[in-house]
């Protein structure tokens, strides 16, 4: 029983993974020990693909929203997005006191992008993987926030736009100068540099390890409960469990969406600060 447990887990927690092979060139991993040997020239196809659909899902509903929007009170789906719309939007000018009309559409993709990714956590673990075994395909991770990859690529474009955001606002010497100069006098300019640069790399780093870790154990926690599906007595103790932890887990994914947002937003505000106090 141990053994078939720990190898529905570890199925579940394996992703599809397309690379090269040592020996036979470019194709799927069919275990584990392929994946571990294609290094770094893989790539997880079910995270990939799950993510952009997501995304792809995410840019059509709204723009046919915003097409068929209409004056007056709004029903339905345009309620709904409006209502999005609206909190992501009073969130960023409460904390975003800078002119820069990327900031707002940033946060509100970023919000409904994660939450749709963290959403697929509350289908049942067995459904999709299922249906993709009796396609003929061997493994198939659903929740793409699980896939560190996808976090830590998602938090290092943040990254990125720290950098870029940080340099345009404040000059390429303003910048080092934060680098250099603080929080200890010029002269203890290599200290600075290894306070400071933990500090800017902690950022996307954290911001990545945060999403990943809290999605990725309760994800973890839905396959222990699947696990319970043996007898009818501990079968029904174990859908009460899936269904309390479904309902507690609705919360757990808006909170790291929403988090994910706004530090962005934080990040982006700090970048754009030309006289920081530290």
């Amino acid at each position: 029983m141990a053994e078939d447990a720990g190898g529905y887990i570890k199925h579940h927690l394996t992703n599809l993974t397309f690379g090269k092979h040592p020996e036979d060139g470019w194709g799927f991993a069919e275990n584990a020990d392929e994946i571990a040997a294609m290094k770094f020239w893989a790539i997880n196809v079910d995270s990939m693909f799950w993510s952009l659909a997501l995304g792809v899902l995410f840019c059509t509903v709204f723009r046919i929203v915003a097409k068929r929007a209409t004056s007056g009170v709004p029903k339905g789906t345009q309620n709904a997005v409006e209502m999005i719309v609206d909190f992501i939007d009073d969130t960023t000018s409460s904390i975003f006191q800078h002119r820069n009309t990327l900031i707002a559409p940033m946060a509100l993709t970023i919000f409904v992008w994660v939450f749709l990714m963290n959403l697929m956590d509350l289908v049942p673990v067995d459904w999709i993987p299922k249906a993709a075994e009796l396609s003929g395909i061997p493994y198939m991770k659903v929740v793409a926030s699980t896939d560190p990859n996808i976090t830590l690529g998602m938090a290092f474009a943040v990254f990125l736009l720290i950098i870029f955001f940080s340099i345009k606002e404040k000059g390429l010497g303003g910048f080092l100068k934060e680098l250099l100069c603080h929080p200890f006098p010029w002269y203890l300019a290599p200290v600075n540099l290894i306070l400071e640069g933990v500090t800017l790399i902690a950022k996307p780093v954290s911001l990545g390890l945060r999403l990943f870790g809290n999605l990725y154990a309760g994800e973890m926690i839905f396959i222990l409960i699947a696990l319970m599906y043996g007898g009818i007595l501990i079968g029904v103790f174990g859908g009460v469990l899936q269904w309390a932890w479904a309902v507690f887990h609705v919360l757990i994914i808006t909170l790291q969406a929403f988090i994910f947002a706004v530090l962005t937003v934080v990040y982006m505000a700090q970048a754009h600060d030309v006289e920081e106090d530290h």
